[in-house]
């Protein structure tokens, strides 16, 4: 047999009948026919079901139980077969937190680009970070309140999985006696006990102070011991004593000799990529968990009837009459603000609604309860209505319930980032005057041209050479098959089945694989006719890499591009299943058997009808 061609004898999957073809290899191969006359049972069902089956059992018992069985396919004998990828117009499996950057691979050389070379700014003023000396630090610490007592703490454990005893038993031949292990301090003696699955944060207890000027110089000392456990950074533990029987509150303070900001004295963590990641905490948006966006209560919704008056239920999903103890608790809110309670909704100033609605932040309100023994005066915070709704919410267990308040709610931008998806500390790095979302944010022609102007200094180029080689070449290979226009930030279930299958195609050809057979199911779908000629450039790249391409196509410019063209028919469904014709366009053209010849020829066409439909302008 021809080592040099994919060879199949007797192919039966669904309607096919008994199908043998012989397919060259390193070739770009058109299957064409009528829907439903056998082509995607051919190249799908039959070539990409073969060669998937062939890999999995390639691999050992062990990692097969993972990948479950897969049926070989109704067909007597396939050779010179190719490992398979299979790139379909199916898109339902996507997840909301994919987007155009990530699964181009894209988004992941931007996270190591920015944390390497990206420039940190404070989050608060805005100006750029600096590196902070070892006395700048101790100066710090030692501004915190006098007499206070503080542990100086070196993070040598950041959310990382592992169990980490010989950590701990280095740390004692080290000297050291304590450790803070996810927030509890305990003696490096005692097992901890952790969980090698679960992530962990270690920080060594490097010493522990009164804050005073007699303790200047073993403050010192404790800072450069801890900046060197640390890498450059260490947390300072401050324990602000109680009064009145009130329970003392524990603060932690990041210090670093490498990121921090001179005019406002804060301190950060050295970039690094999960930093960029809205799928890792490190850093996502806590408020809407890197989604972007949040699914919260409308208060447009909440409020159907604006006359109503907050006492008498103008917030509807409260359903209940207002009893005395929540009373007093709206009105010790309603003094606080400087509002009258008994005012209608729509009459309310905005700070009154925000108030309700949204709390009063950490603002101290004083709350009085009058009873026939007097008044008695209790002080604290007020979360707001849509606090409360959100806890019922969250609490009911009936379907109904749940469903009742999901009618006042709506998906809205987060108001924390935006949209942008990540953390003010992310969003504060930046790279050529841009922060990670404001590049990504530009559609692929925009970013391709932003990196292909990028200035960096002879360090940063050095740093940045093969990381900017990446992104420029996938960024190319995207603009190549058509998807200039696309942002790549644009969410992964928004694309249509073409632009989907675009995509991968790019990522593809990225890759830089060789010898794999594709198939790929009508790539020119939703594809404007200027862009066709760059999509079918992009698979005589691929097929030039050294690869088999086979496309499931009715394009007329694919057919006449094609080395090969296989016409399935004659018919659809039980009239099809054979192969009409195997050659190129001239040869189609010629069979009188071939429905599809039959049109590029031009024996047959579909009429212009002789009356049309009047335009309705309106709707134009």
């Amino acid at each position: 047999m021809d080592s040099q061609a994919i060879t199949v004898k007797g192919a039966r999957e669904h309607n096919l009948r008994n199908v043998s073809l012989t397919l060259p290899r390193n070739q770009l191969i058109c299957f064409t026919g009528v829907s439903g006359s056998g082509k995607s049972s051919f190249a799908f069902d039959t070539l990409y079901a073969e060669g998937q089956r062939r890999y999995i059992e390639s691999l050992s018992s062990y990692a097969r139980q993972f990948l479950g069985q897969v049926a070989k396919p109704d067909v007597d004998l396939i050779t010179g077969l190719s490992p398979a990828i299979s790139i379909q117009q199916k898109t339902s499996g996507w997840n909301p937190r994919s987007t155009v950057g990530t699964i181009t691979q894209i988004h992941d050389y931007f996270r190591v680009l920015f944390a390497r070379v990206g420039q940190q700014h404070c989050t608060q003023c805005g100006q750029p970070i600096t590196a902070q000396t070892r006395r700048q630090i101790a100066e710090r610490i030692l501004s915190l309140t006098e007499g206070a007592t503080i542990l100086v703490l070196a993070p040598v454990v950041r959310g990382q999985k592992g169990e980490y005893r010989d950590l701990f038993e280095d740390m004692l031949k080290q000297g050291y006696t304590r450790a803070r292990v996810n927030g509890q301090v305990m003696r490096l003696t005692e097992d901890p006990h952790l969980e090698r699955n679960k992530r962990h944060n270690i920080e060594i207890v490097v010493d522990r102070l009164t804050l005073g000027e007699k303790v200047r110089a073993r403050l010192a000392e404790a800072v450069e011991a801890a900046l060197g456990l640390g890498d450059g950074t260490l947390i300072v533990q401050s324990v602000a004593g109680g009064s009145g029987g009130q329970t003392s509150k524990a603060t932690d303070l990041l210090l670093s000799s490498r990121y921090a900001c001179a005019e406002c004295g804060l301190s950060f963590e050295p970039p690094s990529p999960q930093l960029f990641s809205f799928n890792s905490p490190a850093g996502m948006c806590l408020t809407c968990d890197g989604m972007g966006t949040k699914f919260d209560f409308d208060p447009e919704l909440l409020v159907p009837d604006p006359r109503r008056t907050f006492l008498g239920l103008a917030i509807e999903p409260m359903r209940t009459r207002i009893g005395k103890w929540r009373r007093h608790i709206y009105r010790g809110v309603a003094e606080h603000v400087g509002f009258d309670l008994r005012t209608p909704w729509g009459r309310l100033p905005q700070k009154a609604k925000d108030a309700l609605l949204h709390g009063a932040g950490d603002a101290h309100i004083t709350f009085e309860w009058r009873w026939s023994g007097g008044i008695w005066r209790h002080g604290g915070t007020f979360a707001g209505v849509i606090a409360e709704l959100h806890e019922k919410h969250r609490k009911a267990k009936s379907p109904i319930v749940r469903a009742y308040y999901e009618k006042y709610m709506r998906r809205a931008v987060c108001p924390n980032c935006h949209g942008a998806r990540l953390n003010p500390q992310a969003l504060a790095v930046k790279l050529g005057g841009l922060n990670l979302q404001e590049v990504s944010a530009m559609c692929i022609g925009q970013a391709a041209d932003f990196f292909d102007t990028l200035e960096l200094n002879k360090v940063e180029q050095i740093i940045a050479e093969d990381v900017l080689k990446e992104i420029c070449g996938r960024l190319r290979f995207l603009r190549d098959v058509g998807l200039d226009y696309l942002t790549l930030d644009r969410t992964a279930p928004t694309l249509s089945g073409g632009e989907s299958q675009r995509i991968r195609l790019a990522s593809q050809i990225g890759a830089g694989l060789v010898g794999v057979l594709y198939v790929l199911d009508e790539p020119s779908i939703g594809l404007h006719a200027r862009d066709n000629r760059r999509l079918l450039d992009s698979l005589e790249r691929l097929r030039d890499m050294g690869n088999t391409v086979i496309v499931v196509e009715h394009d007329e410019e694919t057919m006449r591009t094609a080395d090969l063209i296989v016409d399935f028919g004659p018919g659809p469904g039980v009239r099809g299943g054979e192969v009409v014709v195997t050659g190129d366009i001239a040869r189609l053209c010629k069979t009188t058997k071939s429905i599809t010849g039959a049109y590029l020829s031009g024996k047959d066409e579909i009429e212009l009808p002789a009356k049309r439909r009047p335009v309705n302008r309106r709707s134009v």
